[in-house]
């Protein structure tokens, strides 16, 4: 997809005042954005007094904007692109684009989110770290999302193993949150990769987060949930995981300390951990059944 058609859904997406999921339908149906762009910003009841504007000076604005991005290191990806994460794709809140720092490597759609609460105990931090290491060493792209606490020590695990981890954000990325942890977030683009489904400019906000974790359970095989508590954010992600199918893993304290955790550890497509290896054993079997399934 050329730039042209990145700045026609970036245009779309702010000027059309439709939900974000009807224009990636659209699109998506049309295999293109500069095809269907007149239709989507065309009111269904004009009103008499809608000004004139020039849709070619549109775009050039929406192009330069993008470059701008791209020469702070921001690289966009749309659904209709080849990079676009294959899992992604397949779950109903994809978003229409996403912008990066780093790398996406196909070898990511084996990728898997070791998500937790923001103030884990030194044992769910220790446990963390396992997860990552004993992922990474079967070279299995670690998914995170940046936050305090699980997160972050999911991340530093990978990249002291010499891995590769992904931070899925809930801000734009000319943001970092929380802002303690920007050293960490410039590592990760390094050597992996930084995503958001939010323009650059965005700043946190409470409801952007639940929107994060369904990107990032969209994105991997499997979600692993190390330690959280009975409100946690994290059962978001637990529940979007078996909404999209994947694979939920929860350790012994979540699906026996919480009423959430007891709930999901009955469901089908969620394993109870016995330990680290047992997560390890298991996802060997989820990618070889997902190589099955991504061959054409």
């Amino acid at each position: 997809m050329d730039r042209r058609e990145h700045a026609a859904l970036l245009l779309a997406l702010r000027a059309s005042g439709r939900p974000w999921a009807d224009v990636t339908r659209v699109v998506e149906e049309a295999g293109s954005a500069l095809s269907v762009l007149e239709n989507l910003l065309t009111p269904d009841q004009p009103a008499l007094d809608q000004a004139e504007w020039d849709p070619t000076a549109a775009l050039d604005a929406a192009e330069q904007e993008i470059e701008g991005w791209q020469a702070e290191g921001i690289r966009l990806t749309t659904v209709l692109d080849d990079d676009y994460p294959l899992q992604l794709l397949m779950v109903h809140q994809r978003p229409p684009l996403l912008t990066y720092r780093g790398q996406l490597d196909p070898i990511d759609q084996h990728a898997v989110a070791v998500v937790g609460s923001r103030a884990a105990t030194s044992r769910g931090l220790a446990i963390t770290r396992e997860v990552a290491t004993l992922l990474t060493k079967q070279d299995i792209t670690v998914l995170s999302g940046l936050a305090a606490g699980v997160d972050t020590a999911a991340h530093r695990a990978v990249l002291d193993a010499g891995g590769r981890t992904v931070a899925v954000v809930g801000t734009g990325l000319r943001h970092c949150y929380p802002a303690s942890n920007v050293e960490l977030q410039t590592g990760v683009e390094r050597t992996g990769a930084v995503i958001s489904q939010f323009l650059p400019d965005v700043g946190p906000a409470k409801r952007n987060f639940p929107m994060r974790n369904a990107v990032m359970s969209g994105c991997g095989v499997a979600t692993v949930v190390v330690e959280a508590g009975e409100h946690s954010g994290t059962r978001i992600q637990a529940r979007l995981a078996l909404e999209h199918g994947r694979h939920l893993f929860l350790m012994p304290e979540v699906a026996t300390g919480t009423t959430w955790g007891r709930d999901m550890a009955t469901r089908p497509n969620t394993t109870v951990l016995t330990g680290p290896d047992h997560l390890v054993e298991a996802v060997a079997e989820l990618t070889a059944d997902v190589s099955e399934l991504v061959q054409f």
